[in-house]
């Protein structure tokens, strides 16, 4: 057992404190990092061997503590240990333990949801939003998704975007489904005293209806008139009264939108060699934390992740909706919904549609019924909209996307509230331009990156129907 010069503790002054995080320990980089969460606790002779995490990554880091010495601690207990630092046997280092403070304790018997060497369903871990950090899997789960967001920031940063901080207050329900959330202040008086004549006392705040935005498109179709390539990355809301593993109350939306971009096969390849690039950063920089995840939500083990991500290195196929259609009829007698035209494609033929292409696929050229105003006519179709779908494995729809309408005559006719959205009509007036956009839910994209069975469990804080805790 090697002997290496490295005492585990460095202060600098009576103002900051500073330690060197476990993730950063190498036989080569000798710098400590001595404060985290007890993660298991092994009573051999002599010495205990106590494993810590200080949430910088799903390795562990072991401390020996000589019995003479007295110390103890327990699972869960948060610590702060001096001592050495030594290359253990198989060259990995470890903390030879001096003292040993325990900086918060953890009694189990009080409360404490996860026991050690146990694992708990998902239902359960949710029920304890404010301690499932503490569960390796959700940690691992947290920091890919700071990853991701790196990436796609990263991503669109080098392609020469900018973004745009889109309004969480808007006049405007984009989608025009009905699914938006009214808000009002809570205080009764204050709207009194703030109400007009012929507005209505719950819409006295700003003189009309008020939402949360269900989506930041229309304000980024704005701002791409002037700034060209343009995009948000925020939180948006839907009131659904629906319980499925895809929906949430409140949602992260990376919505994209460009200037001069006239046709889907443009659209798709941004969307096709975004997801492939940021999916490659992903892997690259969070591997360990993928494996465990993956691992954990799978009976197989999860895999090797370079099995699980071959599509990176194949083109995604093209669907029009009517070879979607052909495919799914063709195939009814295996699916348990009726296939229609009319009513567009569910969950469960998405997930057909990319089974029997083995791969992500797009889906292009929907009917104009179902699909929102904003939607270019098709120039050879016109009962067809220049729109797609991409549709990926254990998810469905992933991103939705289209040109957009760039017809001042067309839009007027299709516009669902003239009042309210004159300005974005005459977004075809002053200096108008062909734009395409698409949006992709955040939580969505986790799910398929990790395996995930339910997007409540890839973000911090889930919120839906009759569900707001915290």
């Amino acid at each position: 057992m090697a002997l290496l010069c490295c005492r585990a503790i460095l202060r600098f002054s009576s103002r900051s404190y500073h330690y060197y995080r476990i993730k950063d320990l190498s036989p080569d980089n000798c710098k400590p990092g001595n404060k985290g969460w007890v993660k298991s606790i092994r009573n051999m002779k002599g010495n205990l061997f106590v494993d810590i995490n200080d949430g910088s990554g799903p390795q562990n880091f072991q401390l020996v503590i000589n019995k003479e010495k007295a110390i103890d601690t327990a699972y869960g207990c948060s610590v702060d240990a001096c001592g050495v630092l030594v290359a253990s046997p198989k060259n990995q280092l470890e903390l030879h333990v001096d003292t040993l403070t325990e900086v918060g304790k953890c009694p189990l018997t009080e409360g404490y949801p996860f026991y050690p060497k146990k694992s708990y369903p998902p239902e359960y871990i949710r029920n304890h939003l404010h301690l499932r950090s503490r569960v390796n899997s959700m940690a691992s789960t947290f920091r890919v998704r700071h990853e991701a967001t790196r990436a796609f920031n990263e991503y669109l940063q080098r392609g020469g975007f900018v973004q745009i901080h889109t309004p969480v207050l808007t006049s405007n329900d984009c989608e025009g489904a009905g699914e938006a959330f009214l808000v009002k202040p809570l205080n009764e008086q204050l709207l009194k005293g703030m109400a007009k004549e012929n507005v209505p006392l719950e819409h006295a705040y700003f003189d009309r209806a008020t939402f949360l935005t269900v989506s930041g498109q229309l304000h980024l179709e704005a701002m791409t008139h002037g700034l060209d390539k343009v995009y948000t990355f925020g939180p948006t809301f839907r009131a659904e009264n629906c319980k499925s593993n895809i929906h949430l109350s409140e949602f992260y939306m990376l919505e994209l939108e460009e200037a001069f971009m006239g046709t889907l096969d443009e659209l798709t390849h941004r969307v096709e060699d975004m997801l492939k690039s940021v999916t490659k950063s992903v892997i690259d920089r969070s591997a360990a934390d993928l494996s465990v995840v993956r691992k954990s939500n799978s009976q197989d083990g999860g895999g090797q992740l370079e099995d699980c991500f071959r599509w990176i290195d194949k083109p995604f196929p093209r669907l029009t909706y009517d070879e979607a259609m052909h495919i799914l009829q063709a195939n009814e007698a295996k699916l348990k919904s009726p296939v229609r035209r009319e009513e567009g494609i569910n969950k469960e033929q998405e997930l057909f549609l990319v089974e029997h292409c083995q791969s992500p696929v797009f889906v292009c050229l929907w009917p104009k019924e179902i699909k929102s105003f904003y939607m270019r006519e098709n120039a050879q179709n016109p009962s067809l909209v220049d729109a797609l779908d991409l549709l990926v494995p254990h998810v469905g729809e992933l991103v939705g996307g289209s040109v957009r309408e760039d017809s001042y005559d067309r839009l007027r006719r299709k516009l669902p509230n003239a009042d309210v959205l004159q300005w974005y009509l005459e977004l075809r007036k002053f200096g108008s331009v062909t734009t395409a956009g698409f949006g992709m839910g955040f939580e969505r994209y986790l799910a398929w990156l990790l395996n995930v069975h339910n997007v409540k469990d890839v973000i911090p804080f889930p919120r839906w129907a009759h569900n707001c805790v915290m």
